[in-house]
C-alpha cells in the first residue's frame, strides 16, 4: 500500500504536523456573555483548586443530564489531575444510566468518551491512528511516513475553554463523535479545533459542524492523484487552505447570502464535500460572482465549460496548460474530467457540497459529478453518458481520501442518521460494544438487538451483534441467519447486500454447503444484472466466480464457465463487463500460452456485448484482438 505509516520514536519530527496552523494558549477575540460566564465559572473552579473530592455519581444524579456544575468539576480535576481518573467512573455512569432505561445514557456515555479521548497519551493515539490508517489501506504518498508524538495526553491540545464547550454541549458531543472516525489523525483534528476555537468562541459555536468538517478533513494532505489525475501537480498543487481562512471564508460567505445552502442546516458529513476544495480561495470568490446558476438547475454548470473535441481525438487526457484555474478552465474549454472538476469546485464555492466522479479509474474515458440538490437528495449523474454504459464511477471520500461507498452517499441523501430512531440504535450499538469490552456476551447481543430492531439500516449495528454471536459461541448456522436477516435489511443498498451474501457464502462453503453457496452466489449476480439497476456488483461477483473456476478447475471447465459467463450476462453489457470479466480471463490464457483460446474467448465476448463499430469499447476489443493475434 502506498504511504504505509510506521510508528517513529521519539526523535524526528512530524511531517506537515501542525503546518501552518496557528494555536493559541487563550481564546482571543470577542467572547460572547454566555462563554464568559462558562469561562469565569471554570476560572472560578480553577483558582479554589477544587480541594474537596468530586461527589461520586449517584444514582438520582444520572436520573438527569450532567450537570454543568459536574461538567466544570471534572474540567477543573482534569486540570490538576489529568483525565484518565475519571475515566472508569464517568463509564460507571453510563452503564448504570443505560441499565436503569432513564432516557440519559447517552449524555453520560459522551462525558466518559471525552474523558477516554482526553486522557489517551499522544504515543497511543498515534499508534491507533496508524494502525487504522493501515487497516483502511487509505495511506498515499502524501501523508507523514512517521509520527513523533509529544509526551503527555490529547488533552494538551485543548484548552479548559473549549473542553468545557465540549463537554457541556450534547450536540457539540453527538456531531463529534457521529463524525470523527478511525483513521482521522487525532492530534490534528483536535489542534484544528482548538484553532479555529480560539479565533472566535462564539463563531465556532455557531458553525461547529462546519468546524469539524474541516477539521476531519484537513487533518491529513490530500493525495497526489487528488482531486483527479489528469492535472499535473505543476498546474493543480495538491493543496488545501488553511484552516483558520477555510472557515473563515465559508461562514462569511454563508453569513452574507452567497451559499446556495444554509451551511448551519447542514451535517459535518455533509459539509465536509463543501470545504473539500482544490480550487484556491480566491478562484472560488471569482466562482461566487461569475457562476449565475441557482440549485435548481446547477447540473448545467457542468456545460458551461467548453468540450475540446480536438483534445479527445488527439488522445490529450491531461490538462496541457501550466496553471489550472476555474477562470481560465471556462474560457479555455477542457473535457469531461474538466468540466466537473469545474462544476464540483463551483459547487463548494457555493455552499453546495458535491463529488467529482471518475468514471473507469484514471484512464480518461469519463468523468462527471453530483451534488446535493435543495430537496436534500443528492444528484449523481450531472454530466454522465448513458451510451458509455458507466454504472458507477469512484469519488474521494474527503475524510478518508479513500474511495467513498455507494450506500454511504444513499445514506447521506436519505438523511435518516439525523432523525432519533437513529440515534438510539447508536447509543445501543455503543454499549454493546462496551459489553463485548467486558466479554459480557449476554448483554452485547441484547443490546445490539435492540439497536438493530430500532433501525435496521445501522450497519454498525450488525456488525456488532455479529461480533457478540461470536463471541458467545454461538454456531454456524445461527449466524448464518443474522447475515441472510442483514441482507435483507439492506436489499436497496446492493454494496452491502452483497457484502452481507459473500460472507454468507463464505460460511456455507466452511462448512461443505457448496451447492447452497452456489445458489446463494448466483442469486445475487442475476438480481443485480437484472433488478437492482447494478450490474457492476453483478459482474463483480461473477469475476469472483470464474477466479475460482481458474484457481481450481481444468482448462475446459474454466473455458465453459467463462462462456456460460458471458452468454448469460454479457448482452449489451459495456466496458465494466470487459474490465472485471473478459480481460482478467483472457490475460489468464494468454499467460498460459493459450492463445487460440484466448481469441476465441475475446470473439465470443465482442459477439455478446455488441459494441458498436468506432466505439471505444469496440477499439480495445480490436486492439486486444491484434496483440493476441500477434503473438500466435
Amino acid at each position: 500500500m502506498a504511504g504505509m505509516l510506521v510508528p517513529a520514536g521519539l526523535d524526528g519530527s512530524v511531517t506537515g504536523r501542525n503546518a501552518g496552523l496557528a494555536l493559541p494558549v487563550r481564546p482571543s477575540g470577542n467572547v460572547g456573555m454566555r462563554c464568559c460566564q462558562s469561562a469565569l465559572l471554570l476560572l472560578f473552579a480553577l483558582a479554589s483548586g477544587m480541594r474537596a473530592e468530586l461527589a461520586p455519581i449517584s444514582a438520582s444524579e444520572i436520573a438527569n443530564p450532567p450537570s454543568r456544575e459536574r461538567v466544570t468539576s471534572l474540567v477543573a480535576r482534569a486540570a490538576r489531575q489529568g483525565w484518565g481518573v475519571g475515566v472508569e467512573e464517568l463509564r460507571a455512569a453510563a452503564l448504570a444510566a443505560y441499565e436503569a432505561n432513564n432516557g440519559q445514557a447517552q449524555a453520560w456515555y459522551y462525558l466518559y468518551r471525552w474523558a477516554s479521548l482526553l486522557s489517551l497519551p499522544e504515543r497511543k493515539a498515534g499508534e491507533f491512528w496508524i494502525a487504522a490508517v493501515n487497516r483502511a489501506r487509505v495511506g498515499h504518498a502524501n501523508m507523514p511516513q512517521k509520527l513523533s508524538p509529544s509526551p503527555g495526553s490529547l488533552s494538551a491540545l485543548w484548552t479548559p475553554a473549549l473542553q468545557l464547550h465540549a463537554l457541556g454541549s450534547f450536540q457539540f458531543s453527538e456531531e463529534f463523535f457521529a463524525t470523527v472516525a478511525s483513521v482521522d489523525n487525532p492530534m490534528m483534528v483536535l489542534s484544528i479545533l482548538q484553532s479555529l476555537y480560539a479565533a472566535d468562541p462564539n463563531r465556532f459555536a455557531d458553525y461547529q459542524n462546519l468546524a469539524l468538517a474541516i477539521a476531519v478533513v484537513y487533518d491529513v494532505p490530500p493525495p497526489p492523484d487528488w482531486p483527479h489525475g489528469q492535472v499535473s501537480e505543476q498546474a493543480l498543487p495538491r493543496l488545501l487552505p488553511r484552516p483558520e481562512e477555510a472557515f473563515s471564508f465559508w461562514v462569511r460567505s454563508d453569513r452574507e447570502g452567497r451559499t446556495l445552502h444554509r451551511l448551519r442546516r447542514l451535517s459535518a458529513n455533509e459539509l465536509k464535500f463543501v470545504v473539500d476544495a482544490g480550487a484556491r480561495l480566491q478562484e472560488l470568490t471569482w466562482a461566487q460572482r461569475k457562476i449565475p446558476n441557482q440549485l435548481a438547475d446547477f447540473a448545467r454548470v457542468y456545460d458551461l465549460v467548453p468540450y475540446r473535441k480536438d483534445r479527445l481525438q488527439a488522445g490529450q487526457a491531461n490538462w496541457p496548460r501550466s496553471r489550472y484555474e476555474l477562470p481560465l478552465i471556462l474560457k479555455e474549454g477542457g473535457i469531461c474530467v474538466d468540466q466537473a472538476y469545474f462544476a464540483s469546485m463551483a459547487g463548494k464555492a457555493k455552499g453546495v457540497p458535491t463529488l467529482l466522479f471518475r468514471g473507469a479509474g484514471l484512464d480518461g474515458r469519463h468523468a462527471w459529478f453530483g451534488y446535493l440538490d435543495s430537496a436534500q437528495k443528492w444528484q449523481l449523474d450531472c454530466g454522465r453518458y448513458a451510451e458509455q454504459k458507466y454504472v458507477a464511477g469512484l469519488a474521494f471520500d474527503p475524510q478518508t481520501w479513500g474511495n467513498i461507498s455507494d450506500h454511504e452517499l444513499v445514506f447521506l441523501s436519505e438523511r435518516f442518521r439525523l432523525l432519533p430512531l437513529y440515534r438510539l440504535s447508536m447509543v445501543h450499538a455503543a454499549f454493546a460494544e462496551e459489553y463485548l469490552n467486558d466479554r459480557n456476551a449476554a448483554a452485547a447481543l441484547n443490546a445490539a438487538r435492540e439497536a438493530v430492531n430500532r433501525e435496521q439500516r445501522n450497519v454498525r449495528a450488525w456488525e456488532v451483534l455479529l461480533r457478540a454471536q461470536t463471541t458467545a459461541g454461538q454456531d454456524a448456522r445461527t449466524i448464518e441467519g443474522t447475515l441472510r436477516e442483514a441482507a435483507l435489511a439492506f436489499r436497496r443498498y446492493p454494496d452491502l447486500e452483497v457484502g452481507f451474501v459473500r460472507r454468507l457464502v463464505e460460511s456455507l462453503r466452511a462448512r461443505g454447503e457448496s451447492s447452497l453457496a452456489d445458489y446463494e452466489e448466483k442469486r445475487m449476480v442475476l438480481k443485480n444484472k437484472r433488478d437492482t439497476g447494478r450490474p457492476d456488483l453483478a459482474y463483480e461477483q461473477a469475476s469472483e466466480m470464474l477466479r475460482r473456476s481458474m484457481e481450481q478447475d481444468d482448462l475446459p471447465t474454466q473455458i465453459r464457465n467463462y462462456n456460460s459467463v458471458v452468454d448469460k450476462f454479457g448482452a449489451g453489457a459495456g466496458m465494466d463487463f470487459y474490465d472485471k470479466i473478459v480481460l482478467p480471463f483472457v490475460q489468464h490464457l494468454r499467460d498460459r500460452g493459450e492463445l487460440p483460446a484466448a481469441i476465441q474467448s475475446v470473439q465470443r465476448a465482442r459477439r455478446a456485448l455488441k459494441a458498436g463499430d468506432k466505439s471505444q469499447l469496440d477499439g480495445e476489443i480490436e486492439r486486444l484482438l491484434s496483440e493476441l493475434k500477434k503473438g500466435v
